[in-house]
């Protein structure tokens, strides 16, 4: 997940919103982790259950990073009392599916799942990474040096699989296909 993150983070700029989706310990903010590592932002990114928002500064010239946990939030307008600075961060909204359109028109919605049943044991897996497709996607493999003791990111070790669906004329061009931005996504 911090892998993709990582990817994801790459494509994305200030004005943007990604909206995460999926169960608890499903990877929402490992995957937020990897973005805020590429964005290069100031601070340990930690779920904002408790807070409802995180700002996290960047350490030099990039956007912002914004994660907002929607969870708790009756509605859009509660979302927009948070006065968050949409235009100079790159933001992060978990559950925010029943809000995000409110106070943006474009916005990258992804959909966590972890494997059950035979996904688990392997017979079966993700189709690739899309729009409005799934994808296998790795637990963040690549961080080899992390301690699975210390850091939950490592106990991610089941697989995971990623719907994404490109919303609004940022991502999508006047047919409706998916901007050339997204690329790195959907490989």
């Amino acid at each position: 997940m911090r892998a993709f993150g990582g990817i994801l983070g790459s494509v994305l700029e200030a004005g943007d919103a990604v909206v995460l989706t999926g169960p608890l310990g499903a990877g929402k903010t490992t995957l937020v982790r990897g973005l805020g590592a590429t964005l290069r932002v100031r601070g340990t990114v930690q779920s904002p259950t408790f807070v409802i928002a995180r700002t996290h500064p960047p350490l030099e010239g990039g956007p912002a990073l914004v994660h907002v946990d929607a969870y708790r939030l009756g509605s859009a307008l509660e979302l927009d009392d948070l006065d968050l600075d949409l235009d100079a961060s790159v933001t992060v909204i978990e559950w925010g599916s029943e809000v995000v359109g409110a106070i943006v028109d474009s916005w990258l919605e992804l959909v966590i799942e972890r494997a059950t049943g035979a996904d688990a044991a392997g017979r079966a897996g993700g189709a690739g990474v899309g729009a409005g497709a799934g994808a296998g996607a790795g637990a963040g493999a690549a961080d080899g040096d992390r301690d699975p003791e210390h850091d939950p990111d490592a106990q991610l070790d089941e697989p995971r699989t990623i719907s994404l669906r490109a919303v609004g004329p940022r991502w999508l061009d006047a047919t409706g296909a998916p901007r050339p931005e997204l690329a790195a996504l959907l490989d």
